[in-house]
């Protein structure tokens, strides 16, 4: 298969667990004939120091250009301590996610066997956890319409929805459920706003149509709390932009490190794959960031164009490096030399090199050794 993919590496760490994320899909490439061909675009600060513009237009035409969009990280300290600032960074992001039409983010939370210790919850509660989030993505407060008065004292942020914006969502959420234990979750907060009693009622309306779907509702702050308590009791979660965000965020406890969240961004036409961690700029060039969000978010791109023997591969590399500790400082205490690079390094090897020992992989990631 030939695919043009634009990456947009953006800003912090972002560049680095890229750059790891695009040697996979070349080790990919290689071992399984595929032509791949990436071209970079800026967005986010990055953009704003050099165009003035958090989204410029030669990066939306890259985009629109390519088969799918592998993205970064995008956000800078000096923007998040100045609440007065007119351009920021998170404007490149809602604009790509508008400017292709990404109405659908997919993000697994997945508690991982070799790294249940790694959470601060309790093994008992978190083991065998495996939830698809759906969050409705191009709607809701973060697009709605803004008022600050003249003397700057009031403010509001609207949230808004239609039918359709729901419907498009929610048929996904069903189908996704389907294929798997067949119960999909609405999280709201109906018995207070409007926009959510309006989801409640187009997800009714749509229930019919996959009956064989257990239905279940739950209020945002009560979904809040039982997915630290209970969350194995979640499959599916459909739910709107805002408070899509935040409990995927949250889940972040569940699986030990933001740095092992993926996520795909789906919509009619194109669609984009990133980790759901931010910039991290402190963290940025130390060569400690966890580039395994990334490298998952490849194994979504593969599945989404149905390469999912390629996809597997990729998985199957993740997994041998959680159980070797071939991890990032988030995640490792064993060894203390374990950089970005080495682990994108290791899944590369994997990927081309399956049937190699542990023993070998393991030396040959704490530097003693060296594939020929």
């Amino acid at each position: 298969m030939k695919l043009n993919i634009a990456v947009l590496p953006g800003d912090g760490i972002g560049p680095e667990v890229t750059a790891q994320a695009v040697k996979v899909l070349k080790a990919i490439a290689m071992e399984f004939n595929h032509i791949f061909t990436f071209k970079k675009g800026l967005v986010g600060a990055c953009a704003i120091d050099k165009t003035g513009n958090p989204l410029p237009e030669e990066t939306i035409d890259i985009c629109k250009k390519a088969d799918a969009v592998l993205f970064g990280a995008i956000g800078d300290t000096k923007y998040d301590n100045d609440p007065n600032a007119k351009i920021r960074p998170e404007q490149g992001l809602l604009g790509i996610r508008q400017e292709l039409g990404l109405y659908t983010n997919i993000r697994p939370i997945i508690a991982y066997e070799d790294l249940l210790n790694k959470s601060s919850l309790k093994v008992k509660q978190i083991k065998d956890t495996n939830i698809l989030i759906y969050r409705e993505l191009t709607g809701g407060i973060y697009f709605g319409k803004r008022y600050l008065s003249e003397d700057g004292n009031t403010a509001s942020d609207t949230c808004e929805y239609n039918r359709f914006e729901i419907e498009r969502i929610a048929h996904l959420a069903f189908k996704a459920a389907q294929s798997r234990k067949r119960k999909l979750t609405l999280v709201d907060k109906a018995n207070v706003l409007e926009s959510s009693r309006l989801w409640r009622r187009v997800v009714q309306d749509i229930a019919p149509q996959y009956p064989n779907v257990k239905l279940d509702y739950m209020y945002i702050d009560n979904a809040a709390m039982e997915l630290i308590i209970r969350p194995r009791q979640f499959d599916v979660i459909l739910t709107e932009n805002m408070f899509g965000d935040i409990l995927s965020e949250e889940a972040s406890v569940i699986v030990g490190s933001i740095g092992l969240l993926a996520s795909a961004s789906i919509g009619d036409k194109y669609a984009m794959f990133e980790p759901i961690h931010g910039a991290y700029t402190k963290a940025a060039n130390k060569g400690i960031a966890n580039p395994i969000a990334s490298i998952l978010s490849v194994a979504m791109l593969l599945d989404h164009f149905g390469l999912y023997d390629e996809a597997a591969l990729v998985r199957e590399g993740v997994d041998k490096s959680l159980k070797l500790h071939i991890t990032t400082p988030d995640l490792n205490n064993k060894y203390d030399n374990i950089s970005t690079t080495k682990v994108g390094d290791f899944i590369e090897d994997f990927i081309q090199n399956p049937e190699e020992t542990n023993l070998n992989f393991t030396n040959i990631h704490l530097g003693q050794s060296t594939i020929i």
